[in-house]
């Protein structure tokens, strides 16, 4: 048990490890040949081919202290990496942690990051291979995880972003909206929620949960092109689009569709604009070619034509015949 009144810097590098070691405890061990300890980890690479991504959250900006535990910053930082992977037809198998604090931070909050790490790790059977400790000066937080992969069974090449090609299909792997709506409700006072429906938006803002299943299976239905919505559907659709040459033009009836899913706890039209650009969801943007039928648990949104066909006269996220603009909604971490 974590004494309440104990920091980082009274706690020493050596107590604050042995408190995050002990959380990581039961973790899946298969492929590790050498865990946390050593100078490095040593991870088997059956395929010969590793995935890897990273993410960094900083206090303040990724999270705040008054609405968001430990835990939900362990999870969320796990699942936006091992999204990461998904997107490309991949599947965990391991995780790098580094944690740069100040001095100061309470040891319970250190091994709070580390059970909400372990909880999303365990449920995604990937192992925490190791990691690094820093101070920072001031109050400054950072968590910034690796997570290492490998294309899933049955995948034999990663779903880039730039093979999306006219006549494909435009779907995602599920909701939308619902981690901006969760914001919108927090930045509006809402932090304990008043029904179930506020209950599962606000909970997906603080410590989102995804399938991670649906990248492997969309790259075995044959997935010309896939991204994880991390920053909003249109910003990172229009990464797809730019990076394939193609238009992806969106269903007006299935944006709705979405956006109903988020009513009443918003508005209509600020439901519809979660959709569009709300980030931090981690659902997974891909397109299938025409001719196949969608793997279970995705939602057609549209189709991919080529530029300069219906109007659509540049790469891009068109809906209505209007290109819309990725740089009005979506997240950047330097312009927000």
């Amino acid at each position: 048990m974590v004494d309440d009144g104990a920091t980082l810097g009274g706690r020493g590098e050596r107590g604050v490890l042995a408190e995050v070691f002990a959380a990581y405890a039961g973790l899946p061990t298969d492929g590790v040949l050498v865990g946390p300890g050593d100078d490095t980890g040593l991870l088997a690479v059956p395929t010969g081919r590793v995935l890897a991504t990273t993410d960094t959250v900083v206090r303040d900006r990724d999270w705040r202290d008054d609405w968001s535990t430990a835990q939900d910053v362990g999870v969320k930082v796990v699942t936006q990496n091992l999204a990461d992977l998904a997107a490309m037809g991949g599947r965990g198998t391991g995780l790098l942690v580094a944690l740069a604090a100040p001095p100061s931070l309470p040891l319970a909050w250190a091994r709070g990051l580390a059970e909400g790490i372990g909880y999303a790790a365990g449920l995604a059977g990937v192992p925490v291979l190791g990691g690094d400790l820093s101070s920072t000066a001031g109050d400054a937080v950072l968590v910034a995880v690796t997570a290492l992969g490998e294309l899933a069974d049955g995948v034999t090449a990663p779903v880039l972003r730039s093979g999306a090609s006219p006549g494909d299909v435009l779907a995602v792997s599920g909701p939308l909206g619902r981690s901006g709506a969760g914001l919108e409700l927090l930045l509006g006072g809402v932090t304990e929620a008043r029904d179930e429906q506020e209950r599962r938006l606000l909970d997906h803002h603080r410590r989102p949960l995804t399938d991670l299943a649906q990248g492997p299976s969309a790259a075995r239905a044959g997935a010309t092109a896939m991204i994880d919505v991390s920053d909003g559907l249109v910003r990172d659709g229009d990464r797809v689009a730019r990076a394939s040459g193609v238009a992806l033009v969106l269903d007006p009836g299935a944006v709705d569709r979405l956006a109903g899913e988020l009513v009443p706890a918003l508005p209509l039209d600020r439901a519809r604009r979660q959709v569009l650009s709300g980030g931090e969801e981690h659902e997974l943007l891909a397109t299938f070619p025409g001719d196949r039928s969608l793997p279970e648990g995705w939602r057609r949104l549209g189709q991919v034509l080529p530029v300069g066909s219906d109007g659509a006269d540049a790469p891009g996220v068109w809906q209505d015949g209007a290109r819309l603009d990725p740089a009005t909604g979506g997240w950047d971490h330097f312009e927000g």
